[in-house]
């Protein structure tokens, strides 16, 4: 057995390990058939709204990268970039960090030969200004959110705090990649040439002129992005857009279930702290914490256990399970579909 297919194995082996504990764990107290009941009230209208939300969050994302392509002179189509998207979804869900999503996202546009660093760079742009919204609602909720803050637990406010500074770390790394391409450059050969040294390298078939090449691409793609910061500037509205599609679904399952008392921006606000929180955690989709997370601040907003319990379910139902179910049907049918392409784009 080859170590890929045993790091497979032990992959699925932990997820599963981790949804059964996050079953146990949020159901252990509680009546399954009264759960039920209130499920079967909620009207199927606002469970297709739900549905048609998710999947927009999920293909804004594709807009934006087809945006970013059209602006270093790619041009795919729209339905591409929404495999792309729902793959990098996939992966995204159930590998920790999610660590997988954009070098399955890579794979796919290098086989419609996107080239590797032009793409590399556009992903780590989407995945910047994507983070970027949560840095900015994190801090402005530090500064101007100090009332709401302190109505979380302690609990709550650690988590929260710890994904403000890893995803601050994480933009500002990501930054410094993509917008100093000379000095990305520098560490990346530097660090080539090390491995070569140390023998975990080989120079084969010409790697280091290949990487020169790469590396050459790179820069030209990182140059031509930061003279179109209307570009950026486009893309990043767009990613504030997609992020508060997702946070919105709290909401929308708060008046599912004949609740009023809250507003729309104070419960898709908690929402997104939950977000921040769990976004840069090593866990397949933050499974486990962002139910916790949940149930410690919803269940004084919804009022009760029970509500919370169903709210969560439909919730993290539809933001999370359903979604990657819709999204590994998705990336089946692209890695059935997409073939080698032999023009250029």
């Amino acid at each position: 057995m080859s170590n890929k297919t045993k790091k497979k194995i032990g992959n699925t082996i932990f997820l599963v390990v981790l949804l059964g504990l996050t079953i146990w764990t949020v159901f252990k107290d509680q009546d399954i058939t009264t759960i039920w009941e209130c499920l079967k009230q909620i009207s199927p209208l606002y469970l297709i709204l739900g549905f048609v939300l998710v999947n927009l969050f999920v293909c804004s994302e594709s807009v934006i990268i087809r945006y970013l392509f059209r602006t270093v002179g790619i041009h795919t189509p729209l339905i591409n970039c929404i495999r792309y998207s729902f793959v990098g979804f996939f992966y995204s869900c159930i590998t920790p960090s999610a660590t997988g999503g954009q070098p399955m996202q890579i794979y796919y546009m290098q086989k419609q030969k996107i080239d590797i660093p032009t793409a590399t760079i556009i992903l780590m742009l989407v995945t910047i200004e994507y983070k970027f919204v949560l840095v900015f609602v994190g801090m402005a909720l530090a500064i101007f959110g100090r009332d709401l803050i302190h109505t979380l637990t302690g609990e709550v406010q650690f988590f929260l705090y710890l994904g403000i500074g890893l995803n601050v770390f994480c933009v500002v790394l990501m930054s410094f990649l993509v917008f100093l391409p000379d000095t990305a450059n520098f560490f990346i050969t530097k660090g080539f040439a090390l491995l070569k040294k140390i023998h975990l390298m080989k120079e084969k078939n010409n790697r280091s002129e290949r990487l020169a090449r790469s590396m050459e691409l790179y820069k030209k793609a990182s140059i031509f992005l930061s003279q179109n910061k209307m570009a950026i500037f486009h893309t990043t509205v767009l990613s504030f857009v997609q992020r508060f599609l997702l946070f919105s679904l709290t909401y929308l399952v708060y008046r599912a279930l004949g609740l009023h008392g809250e507003s729309a921006f104070t419960i898709t606000i908690l929402q997104a702290v939950i977000s921040i929180s769990v976004d840069m955690l090593p866990l397949p989709g933050g499974m486990g914490i962002s139910e916790r997370l949940y149930l410690l601040i919803f269940t004084p907003v919804f009022g009760s256990t029970l509500l919370t319990t169903t709210s969560l379910l439909v919730s993290r139902g539809f933001s999370y399970y359903i979604l990657v179910i819709i999204s590994g049907i998705i990336s089946l049918i692209a890695h059935l579909t997409i073939r080698e392409k032999h023009d250029t784009i």
